[in-house]
């Protein structure tokens, strides 16, 4: 079980790591500032195993990769919500950070609730309720398994 920090719709890649922090030259310097604009407390908040669930077209903006870095960085197991915008979706797994669609899970839960992500289901469990996911094609496992595209491409 994790805890889920909840974020509306339109989230962009600034809102999840601005541009100032970009000039810092490692993810491990970025990350405490990971959410500084919607919470200033998040990255002082999330534990390795919390997720973030979010509503419609998560991660729009820019195509920086830092912004699923910094979350991974942070430990954070996954990120759910209604749609994902295309660069961030792709980004997030080419660095092996689950990125889970799921339409019902953001209308059900708040701020601060548990949840448990079955990634092999394609499900999410939160309250008692279990949530129905789009499951991962078996590829896109494969590349989250290895820990990210390039560690996949060493197995090969």
């Amino acid at each position: 079980m994790g805890t889920l920090y909840r974020f509306d719709s339109d989230v962009d890649t600034d809102q999840i790591i601005a541009s100032q922090y970009l000039l810092y030259p490692t993810i491990e310097e970025m990350k405490g500032h990971t959410f500084e604009s919607l919470d200033p407390e998040f990255a002082n908040k999330v534990k390795p195993g919390d997720y973030v669930v979010a509503n419609e077209n998560f991660g729009c903006g820019s195509s920086r990769e830092q912004a699923p870095g910094v979350l991974k960085a942070l430990g954070v197991k996954a990120v759910i919500a209604k749609s994902f915008a295309r660069i961030f979706y792709r980004n997030s797994i080419n660095i092996g950070l689950p990125v889970i669609v799921c339409r019902d899970l953001y209308d059900c839960v708040k701020d601060g609730d548990e949840m448990e992500l079955d990634l092999d289901a394609g499900t999410v469990t939160s309250g008692g309720s279990t949530y129905e996911c789009t499951k991962l094609p078996p590829y896109m496992q494969k590349i989250l398994d290895q820990g990210g595209l390039i560690a996949s491409l060493d197995e090969a």
